[in-house]
């Protein structure tokens, strides 16, 4: 029972001091708490849609990035298929220019003994 009379006793006390509050503020501020309490409700609600648009516009600005990645990895792509295609051209030209070392001997022996005749 002691216990139970305690935790009354301790509500009784929240409630008397929560009472005092209440009073205080209604000296101090008097009827103005109500406007301040509606004023602080209003930046409450200002914040929070504050809080929205930019978390919608960070949705939007992610999704533009992604899109603006998505692009550029495809360009690049592109990019590298065109100078690996370039690459296998200008190999093969110069496959077609270049001549073969033992080819090369061999008509030089030719025109050397062409000469000699």
């Amino acid at each position: 029972m002691s216990k139970n009379a305690n935790s009354n006793s301790k509500d009784t006390n929240i409630q008397d001091s929560s009472s005092k509050i209440d009073a205080i503020k209604q000296l101090i501020f008097g009827d103005n708490i109500v406007e301040y309490n509606h004023e602080f409700d209003a930046v409450k609600q200002d914040i929070l849609k504050k809080k929205n648009e930019l978390e919608h516009l960070i949705d939007d600005i992610k999704a533009q990035l992604l899109q603006n990645i998505d692009n550029m990895s495809t360009d690049i792509n592109i990019r590298i298929t065109d100078l690996e295609n370039s690459i296998n051209e200008k190999t093969e030209a110069l496959d077609d220019k270049k001549v073969d070392r033992k080819l090369l001997g061999d008509l030089l022996i030719k025109l050397g003994e062409k000469i000699n005749n």
